[in-house]
């Protein structure tokens, strides 16, 4: 939790009065409670580490200034949650407390100076402590009599936990007999899992239809807390030693040489642990563990200091519910470094190439994160989409070490890079520019952050929904063909392709394998479903091009397409020949616009009204592909393809005539000049050309109205135009 944070949390309670002081600890006691419970006892957590620990603290931040309204029930008084109902009970021959939490330097400094104030130590006296990683996991105690376990007890509420001894004697780390140890002996220490155990497990668990784990502490404490200690056994559970209960002799005179002893008599205890003799050793001890942290293959959530003089620890003694001598330096709960093994490009329905971080996995906010995502190529590059920098400009590589980062329940992201830690001979990402699906080349629009596969309905990875598309209502419309027709025929391989819907009836008509036998159809179902195919092989053109899935190109724009061209082949011969023009390979539109001189069909695209750059590059793009274009030419085999329908006065006095509208008209909108035009029987083009016969000028009309008078194209204003059609523009 950032100081900021604490600072906010702390002025809220400033701000309570009494009453309202009240409720809040009434509140916070029964949430607290119901985190314990789920946490402790049904190993389900109900919320974040994080959210957990700032309800602590609020609670504790009230009581220390209402300390009259502190309850009986108070969370401040309480070590984990009574034990479950399922087990025996076991009472702890001393309690098994928990550890005050530090989430700053700052916090761990205070820490160290309360330590000195108590022991009336100055600042230059020495002081020693222990600093070890803090394991994620289950506590558990380990009573030995005479070298033999006897007893195993989870830490319940600390004066009594369960009793799984049994499950206890599954676990290799933990012997069951020792030699030379004390004739009592209380061994306390962490039951986890490992990463790749636990990765295994929910594997089996999967397969197996089983509970699905949502991280190893989870894991391993619903393991041990099995009825049968036959399912514990069977799941791969480890155990750290760190500490001890009830003895009947020291094992050492200190920490550090406690847990060597603890070593040699058998258990296993954390190579990690350090002794440091200063504020800054700790730091930089915990500095160096939460960079190994992704690589030791267990969780951690922090480093516990203690002090390593236990005649010291015994002159500090305890506080209600934990150790004055220990503290637990937290991770952001939220954060976590780890490596990036590699970067994937998934293409998503709409074609849009969108990279994935494939990461070691790291336990981040209660969640193991194996995945991030990377957004688009600009944010792998170090850059925002507007060009500007982020991450300090430094790009992201693969083998890189990157913090990631998980606010709540959203996707996880890499806030930063470590550049100390890359690689010797790394190289910049290079992102693809063909779809890794189906090879179709991938382009970036201009003001567009993604770049999108142009293969449509060829790519796998956009098929279905290009599928979908094309039977919409809008599109071909096909009676009893809707998406989830689709899904499922396009699943069980009998329609990959447009094409495929209309040669269904002989494929799937007759013979063995027919339509009417599959389930959920009949023989007049099926029939009607191929009736229904038939009808719509006859389409008009603005459906079919509307039905393609071309980016940009919607229902207006496809039926501007449409009575522009008239025809699909002089629609298909317009595109083929502006995309092997310039213009269609121009980098950017100021280029585009200088080479439409040598670009004619380009010109007569973007010409007409309402068809921009966006659409013709795309037309041009999709189009031009070779796999798009032999499934478009497969499915044009199957149709019957209508020109627009006629909406001409024979006796118009613009009927076939390309008229431009420029400059502001003022009796009627531009909206209402287009439509009136058309149905007049003239096109409506949105540039000048050679081909254009009449410039329509109202005020403003600018380079438009110069282009039209250098190609000597007869120009009127809008009382002109109304005459000559003959109509007013009003209402």
């Amino acid at each position: 939790m950032s100081g900021q944070g604490k600072t906010t949390a702390q002025d809220g309670v400033a701000e309570l009065d009494e009453a309202a002081a009240r409720a809040r600890l009434a509140e916070l006691a029964a949430v607290i409670a119901a985190a314990n419970l789920a946490y402790f006892q049904n190993d389900a957590p109900i919320m974040s580490d994080a959210a957990y620990d700032a309800l602590k603290r609020e609670n504790a931040d009230i009581e220390a200034r209402f300390a009259h309204l502190k309850r009986a029930d108070s969370p401040s008084e309480q070590i984990g949650t009574q034990p479950g109902e399922g087990f025996s009970k076991i009472t702890h021959a001393e309690r098994m407390l928990s550890l005050a939490n530090a989430f700053e330097p700052a916090d761990v400094a205070d820490f160290v100076a309360s330590i000195r104030r108590y022991l009336g130590l100055a600042d230059d006296a020495p002081l020693a402590f222990t600093a070890e990683p803090k394991i994620d996991g289950l506590s558990l105690s380990l009573r030995y009599e005479d070298g033999q376990l006897v007893s195993a007890a989870t830490r319940g509420d600390g004066e009594t936990g369960e009793n799984v001894t049994a499950n206890a004697c599954t676990i290799p780390d933990i012997p069951q007999r020792i030699a030379n140890a004390p004739a009592v002996l209380e061994v306390r220490g962490e039951v986890y899992m490992r990463h790749d155990d636990f990765a295994a497990l929910n594997a089996r668990q999967t397969a197996q239809g089983g509970k699905v784990f949502a991280n190893p502490r989870n894991a391993a404490a619903g393991s041990l807390r099995q009825l049968d200690p036959a399912i514990t056994r069977a799941r791969p559970l480890r155990f750290f030693a760190y500490a001890w209960g009830a003895l009947s002799a020291p094992l050492a005179a200190t920490q550090s040489g406690a847990i060597a002893r603890l070593g040699e008599l058998g258990f296993v205890t954390n190579p990690l642990t350090q002794l440091c003799t200063d504020l800054d050793a700790l730091l930089a001890h915990y500095a160096r563990i939460e960079g190994q942290r992704a690589t030791l293959g267990y969780d951690i959530d922090g480093v516990v200091y203690k002090v390593d003089d236990l005649a010291l620890q015994a002159r500090l003694g305890m506080r209600s519910t934990t150790p004055r001598w220990a503290i637990a330096h937290k991770f952001p709960a939220e954060l976590a470094w780890t490596r990036l093994e590699a970067i994937d490009i998934q293409v998503g329905r709409t074609g849009a190439l969108s990279p994935v971080a494939r990461l070691r996995p790291v336990t981040v906010g209660g969640v193991v994160v194996s995945n991030a995502t990377l957004h688009n190529e600009d944010y792998i590059a170090g850059r925002d989409a507007r060009g500007a920098v982020i991450r300090d400009g430094k790009d992201i590589r693969v083998g890189d070490w990157v913090q990631v980062y998980r606010a709540g329940d959203v996707i996880p992201k890499i806030a930063d890079v470590d550049l100390s830690k890359r690689p010797d001979g790394s190289q910049p990402f290079g992102f693809p520019t063909h779809c890794p699906e189906c090879g179709s080349e991938a382009l970036r629009e201009e003001g567009d952050a993604v770049r999108r596969c142009t293969g449509g309905l060829i790519c796998p990875a956009q098929a279905v929904e290009k599928l979908k598309h094309f039977v919409s209502r809008s599109a071909f419309d096909i009676e009893g063909l809707g998406a989830r027709q689709v899904e499922t025929f396009y699943t069980d391989g009998w329609i990959k392709e447009p094409a495929d819907i209309f040669a269904l009836r002989s494929r799937y008509g007759a013979g063995l394998q027919q339509l009417k036998n599959r389930e959920g159809w009949g023989e007049k179902s099926a029939a009607n479903l191929f009736d229904a195919i038939d009808e719509r092989r006859r389409i008009g053109l603005g459906r079919l091009i509307f039905a393609l899935g071309i980016r940009h190109v919607g229902e207006v724009a496809a039926n501007d397409l449409a009575r522009h061209f008239g025809s699909w082949a002089q629609f298909i011969d317009c595109i083929d020949r502006a995309a092997s023009e310039p213009a269609a390979h121009a980098p950017d539109p100021r280029a585009r616009k200088a080479l439409l001189p040598q670009s004619p069909a380009w010109a007569e695209i973007t010409g007409i009204d309402g068809i921009g750059e966006a659409v013709a590059l795309a037309l041009t793009a999709t189009l031009s592909q070779g796999a798009e274009r032999a499934s478009v030419e497969r499915l044009v085999a199957h149709l019957d393809i209508q020109a627009p329908a006629a909406r001409v006065q024979d006796d118009s006095p613009v009927a076939g005539k390309t008229v431009v509208f420029t400059g502001t008209l003022e009796r009627m909108t531009r909206a209402e000049a287009k439509a009136r035009a058309e149905a007049l029987g003239a096109k409506v083009a949105g540039s000048v050309s050679a081909k254009t016969d009449l410039l329509v000028a109202g005020p403003g009309a600018g380079s438009k109205a110069a282009k039209a008078a250098e190609l000597g194209v007869a120009t009127i204003d809008e009382d002109g135009w109304l005459a000559l059609i003959g109509g007013t523009g009003d209402g």
